[in-house]
């Protein structure tokens, strides 16, 4: 019981002590009186006692409060080391410039690339133009809910996620919320962003799904530029910006692929060890050891190193995403398609129990998507891997030969189903998966094997696919035997790749041999058969013996339009080497004629932007050119030019070939300056793909050495032109048609620089062999006579070689 006294001052608590138990029955006896002491407290005393809980309670508050204030508005500076990213900021200073209304913007990409310091360094440039600042860490829903609980306390709004969110709705300023690391797919951001028209966010994060908050103000944040890269390496590693410094961290740099967070790490390492010179050759040999190092002391808050951050986000993938990312990391880290996986379950998996699953494939490739660990050309419909990821990928499997064993079969099965249309297409994208799995030296089987060295002569990489060949060959005349239907098939495909490697001699030899065992074996107008004729009829034409060739391709064509049909490729293929034919012979109208309907036909087959149908409009503009319409003809070859370069890339042998040929178009255009600059660039990639001595190579150098006549150079051009000459007679022979072209343009040359006996002993000579070779009435036959009956002594301009296209084929393998 309690009572007051009278005067108010004292409280008085009083208590009994219990009673004695009552008598032992049933229900008990009855408890005795209370004796317990009285207790008095003044009203001063409880008045300090709860003034001393108000204080207790407010401090606990305060404290709750600067923690989380602390918590809330706490970012970090950037890095001092920072470096770069210009682009990207001026891009978000540009998205945030206006007010009054809620701007989102989402940095993403890799793990590593250095989303976060981006983010700060933007916070810290634009401070003053916000109210507040808000840092959360987005990485789990416990974290975000704790951070949007700080807001709320430090607010004095409550002190729940809740209330914190509803701070930020009904607060109308300009605040700032930072989302640093939303890596997880699972976690719905939606459920976090304040619904409202005004504020402002940024998101950083692996998923680039989260763009669908941000629209266009978003950036991928990817390697950096080298110049940067090259700044940052050399403030982290504490070495001074000298030309020798830049030069070494330039290598460096590029070996880690301009990756922020591997340059950080590495300049650690440096700082530590002092030897800048002799970083690279030790990354190298110990590249897994050095990237998952954490250096002791460190610019940023940044937790991981470069390794550790993807194994992170790779611990979160399912099986199926994981295998995927891992059987990727065996091919090369560009152009990964669907089509390779596709292509290679039909063969494995031909009927409908075994068809592709797109919808399972696409699962896999958006939660890979998701973390960044693989990204998605739209455009282009292909995968690629960040190099260093690429490289790391592989250390996560316990059997890499297995790995490299799987993919380089799944290559194979891909070609080998591929449409005969599809091929060169295909090829292009594979080629840097095959290179590698050759390079690798896996063990596969021979079927597959042969499909490389197809993917290879398809991609226009004749020498790799001439080792190749070479090797399938021997290992197929070893299991099958000499005349087996596929050996000879070998064989043909072997003479295709000499005759495109400038071997025609070879190839002809070669052609003989397999034309006359297939006859026996597959007969007369098998398809097999009627190839090895078209081949050999390329051969004759190569080997400028172009009757032979062009008797031969009137039986094939007319052969495989009974058997295999007007459209079939093997017979548009053989359309247009007879069309090459009456070219080289001189019968340019009837070339024209046939090359308009071959055209038709390609667009109709193929389509409009197929390697084959660009290749049949080039033959045409050479055909429009050799008629005189040399105006018509640049037209058409700058068209053919512009798609080549992007279907086959600058340095294919058709793109080359084109940019030949506009060359000539330019110098019958009187563009002659034109001309040379367009043939010094084919004469340098030519040496390069091709090499010094291939007859395209030579051709080019001729073409150059016309343009140098063209524009009064006379020395440079009989200079270049006795090279040429000396090179075709022994790559070529004596009597080839580009030889005796040379020939006459070396006479030119003698001709304008006063050596007017020489240039007519060799006019005579060719005169007589181009009367032999090509006939009386050939064009080249009649200007060659013109020249040496003429009594002017510098009368004649040197002509140029023009490479047509003719689409030889070679036996399906």
């Amino acid at each position: 019981m309690f009572y007051l006294d009278s005067d108010s001052r004292s409280l008085h608590i009083a208590g009994g002590r219990g009673g004695d138990g009552g008598p032992a029955h049933l229900q008990g006896g009855t408890g005795g009186i209370g004796q317990g002491p009285i207790v008095n407290i003044t009203t001063s005393q409880l008045i300090a006692h709860n003034l001393q809980a108000t204080v207790a309670t407010d401090q606990a508050s305060q404290l709750q409060k600067l923690r989380a204030s602390q918590m809330a508005s706490h970012c970090p500076p950037p890095s001092t080391i920072f470096c770069g990213r210009q682009e990207t900021l001026t891009k978000m200073h540009q998205s945030f410039s206006d007010t009054g209304i809620q701007h989102i913007y989402v940095l993403h990409g890799l793990g590593g690339a250095g989303k976060t310091q981006i983010a700060l360094k933007f916070m810290k440039e634009s401070s003053s133009r916000f109210s507040d600042i808000f840092f959360i860490d987005t990485s789990t829903i416990a974290t975000i809910d704790a951070g949007l609980k700080n807001i709320a306390v430090l607010k004095d709004f409550g002190d729940s996620p809740q209330d914190g969110l509803l701070w930020l709705t009904s607060k109308v300023e300009e605040w700032l919320l930072l989302f640093d690391n939303a890596d997880d797919p699972s976690i719905n951001l939606k459920d976090f962003i304040p619904q409202c028209n005004h504020g402002n966010i940024i998101i950083t994060s692996r998923n680039p799904g989260l763009r669908v908050y941000a629209g266009s103000n978003s950036s991928l944040v990817s390697d950096m530029e080298e110049e940067d890269a090259v700044a940052l390496l050399l403030k982290s590693a504490l070495q001074e910006a000298t030309s020798h410094t830049e030069q070494i961290a330039a290598e460096i740099v590029k070996s880690l692929h301009c990756l922020p967070l591997a340059i950080v790490q590495a300049g650690a390492f440096i700082s530590k060890s002092r030897d800048l010179d002799g970083y690279l050759p030790l990354y190298m040999k110990h590249k897994a050891r050095l990237l998952s190092e954490k250096p002791a002391q460190s610019h940023d808050q940044y937790a991981w190193t470069v390794y550790t951050t993807w194994q992170i986000s790779f611990d979160q993938l399912t099986l199926p995403a994981a295998m995927f990312l891992q059987h990727c990391s065996f091919l090369h880290y560009n152009g990964i398609s669907e089509e390779i996986f596709r292509y290679a379950s039909e063969y494995q998996f031909p009927s409908d129990d075994g068809e592709w699953d797109s919808l399972q494939f696409l699962d896999a490739t958006n939660e890979v998507q998701s973390y960044s660990l693989i990204s998605f050309n739209a455009e282009k419909k292909v995968f690629s891997i960040h190099p260093l990821v690429h490289s790391w990928s592989q250390g996560t499997v316990g059997n890499p030969e297995g790995y490299m064993s799987t993919m380089g079969s799944i290559l194979g099965m891909a070609f080998s189903e591929r449409p005969q249309w599809d091929m060169q297409l295909a090829s292009l994208l594979l080629c840097p998966h095959v290179e590698l799995t050759v390079k690798r030296g896996v063990e596969i089987a021979l079927v597959f094997r042969a499909q490389y060295a197809r993917i290879f002569w398809e991609g226009g990489r004749y020498k790799q696919a001439m080792r190749v060949q070479e090797e399938v060959l021997e290992k197929r005349r070893q299991l099958l035997g000499e005349n087996h239907p596929k050996t000879l098939q070998t064989m043909g495909n072997l003479a295709g790749t000499y005759s495109y490697l400038g071997e025609h001699q070879k190839a002809k030899e070669l052609n003989v041999i397999v034309l006359e065992k297939q006859r026996q074996v597959l007969g007369q107008n098998h398809p097999k058969t009627l190839q090895t004729m078209g081949n050999l009829a390329s051969s004759y034409s190569y080997l400028g013996e172009h009757r032979k060739a062009k008797e031969l391709n009137v039986i094939v064509l007319e052969k495989q339009r009974q058997v295999l049909g007007e459209n079939h490729p093997d017979t548009l293929s053989t359309m247009g080497n007879l069309a090459t034919s009456y070219s080289a012979l001189g019968e340019h109208q009837k070339a024209k004629e046939l090359n308009v309907i071959l055209l038709e036909n390609r667009k109709q087959v193929s389509g409009e932007n197929h390697p084959d149908t660009l290749s049949t409009m080039g033959n045409l503009a050479g055909s429009y050119s050799n008629l005189g319409k040399h105006q018509k003809a640049k037209e058409l070859e700058v068209i053919v030019l512009e798609k080549q370069r992007q279907l086959l890339g600058e340095d294919h042998s058709r793109t080359l070939t084109t940019m030949g040929n506009l060359a000539i178009s330019y110098s019958n255009l009187g563009k002659h300056q034109k001309a040379k600059e367009l043939e010094v660039i084919v004469l340098e990639k030519r040496k390069q793909v091709l090499g010094e001595n291939h007859p395209e190579t030579l051709a080019t150098m001729g073409n150059l050495a016309t343009s140098y006549s063209y524009l009064c150079e006379h020395q440079k051009a009989k200079e270049l032109n006795v090279l040429v000459l000396e090179k075709q007679k022994q790559v070529l022979g004596e009597n080839h048609p580009d030889t005796l072209s040379t020939m006459g343009n070396l006479a030119s040359s003698y001709s304008y620089l006063r050596e007017y006996k020489k240039a007519k002993e060799l006019r005579n000579l060719v005169l007589e062999k181009r009367k032999q070779i090509l006939g009386e009435n050939h064009p080249d036959t009649l200007k060659t006579e013109k020249l040496v009956g003429s009594t002017s002594p510098k009368l004649g301009k040197p002509s140029r070689i023009r490479r047509i296209w003719a689409l030889f084929h070679h036996s399906a393998m």
